[in-house]
C-alpha cells in the first residue's frame, strides 16, 4: 500500500486584474470556483446527471470529482467514492481585499494518477481568473506555476506571460515509500509536535473529535492513505496490518497541548445550503515510540488529513530534529 503512494505540490502565482473581495479563509473560494468551472471545460453532457451520463466510466470531472471503485473490486467494496485526488491549499495571509497588480500565492497538490492531468487544472485557474472570483467577481491572471520539489525547492513549469508549459519531464514528486528509506531508517524520534494550520475535522465513533489523541489522528490518516493508494495509486492496501498499526499508535502518549476548535461557514452553490466546516487547530507533542509512523506523518503534511481536504482544511506541520524529507522522484 505505502509503495504505491505518490503526490507532487504545485505553487500557483496570481496577479489581480481587479480588485479582488476574498474571505479570510480562501480555500472553500478556490474550490468552490473550481468545481464549477472544471466541469464546465471537460463534460460534454452539460444537462445530464452524471449518475445517469453515458460517458460516466471515462468522465474526467467523474475520475477527480466522484471516483468510482474499481470495476470488480473485491476490497474496500463499501465505499462508493474515494477521497479527491487534490489538495488545495489557500495563503496563510487573511487579507480580504487584493488591488490591481498586488499578487497572491495558493498551493495545489495532486496525488497518483492527477498528477498527469496538471494542464486541466492550471487551465482551469486560468479560466476562473477570466471569469473572476470572490464576492465581486474580480478577475485575475496567473504569472507562474512552480513545480515545489525537495526542501521546498521550486522549479517553474508555467509561465503565464507565454502560457509555456513543460510536462511531463520537470514533473517531480514524492513516493511514501522514499520516506521508509536509509536516512529514516537511522532516526529514532521520541517526540513530535504537529500543529494544525487550518480547521482539521475528524470522525471517531460518530463523532467530531475537538480532543485528538495519537492513535485518532493514525487512524484518519492511515485511512485517507490506503484509499488514495487504492483509488488513485493503483495500490492494494489488503495486505497492510492495520490492527497492528492502530494498537502501536495507542502507545504514543500526549505531552503537551495547545488546540482550540474553529468553526467557520461556507455556501455550496451545488446543494443551496451554508454549511459549518468546523475543525481543531493549533499544537500538540506527543512521545512515544514514533519511528514506524514517521513516513505517514511526513506524508499527511503533502495530503492533510481528515476530512473536507479539498478545501485545504486538515493541514499540518511537523516539528522534529533531523527529519528526513525522502528522495526526489521524476
Amino acid at each position: 500500500m505505502v509503495e504505491e503512494i505518490s503526490f507532487a505540490r504545485f505553487r500557483f502565482i496570481i496577479e489581480a486584474r481587479e480588485s479582488l473581495f476574498l474571505p479570510e479563509y480562501k480555500g472553500s473560494t478556490f474550490r468552490g470556483s473550481f468545481g464549477n468551472v472544471f466541469k464546465g471545460i471537460v463534460c460534454p453532457v452539460r444537462n445530464q446527471e452524471c449518475r445517469a451520463c453515458l460517458l460516466r466510466q471515462r468522465c474526467l470531472y467523474i475520475y477527480i470529482f466522484e471516483t468510482p471503485p474499481p470495476e470488480g473490486t473485491t476490497i474496500m467494496r463499501k465505499y462508493t467514492t474515494a477521497p479527491h485526488p487534490f489538495v488545495i491549499e489557500p495563503c496563510e495571509d487573511t487579507r480580504t481585499v487584493y488591488e490591481p497588480g498586488e499578487e497572491l500565492t495558493f498551493h495545489l497538490v495532486l496525488i497518483g494518477k492527477a498528477i498527469d492531468y496538471l494542464p486541466y487544472f492550471i487551465y482551469t485557474f486560468e479560466e476562473i481568473g477570466k471569469r473572476g472570483i470572490g464576492k465581486k467577481r474580480g478577475k485575475y491572471v496567473i504569472n507562474d506555476v512552480y513545480n515545489v520539489t525537495v526542501k521546498d525547492r521550486a522549479d517553474r513549469i508555467y509561465s503565464g506571460d507565454n502560457r509555456t508549459f513543460r510536462m511531463p519531464d520537470n514533473i517531480k514528486g514524492f513516493r511514501i515509500r522514499d520516506l521508509t528509506g536509509s536516512a529514516l531508517a537511522t532516526l529514532h524520534p521520541e517526540r513530535v509536535t504537529l500543529t494544525f494550520i487550518t480547521p482539521t475535522r475528524i470522525v471517531f465513533k460518530g463523532h467530531l473529535i475537538d480532543n485528538p489523541e495519537f492513535h485518532i489522528l493514525m487512524r484518519s490518516l492511515i485511512r485517507r492513505i490506503a484509499l488514495l493508494s487504492y483509488f488513485h495509486c493503483g495500490g492494494d492496501p489488503s495486505g497492510f496490518d492495520f490492527k497492528g498499526f492502530i494498537d502501536q499508535s495507542t502507545h504514543v502518549k500526549t505531552l503537551d497541548k495547545s488546540i482550540r476548535w474553529h468553526d467557520w461557514e461556507r455556501y455550496s452553490t451545488r446543494q443551496d445550503t451554508r454549511m459549518k466546516l468546523g475543525g481543531f487547530i493549533g499544537s500538540i507533542t506527543f512521545a512515544g515510540n514514533l519511528e514506524s509512523f514517521m513516513p505517514y506523518l511526513l506524508a499527511g503534511e503533502y495530503i492533510h488529513m481528515g476530512k473536507n481536504t479539498a478545501f485545504g482544511l486538515g493541514r499540518y506541520v511537523m516539528d522534529m530534529q533531523e527529519v528526513s524529507y525522502g528522495k526526489e522522484i521524476s
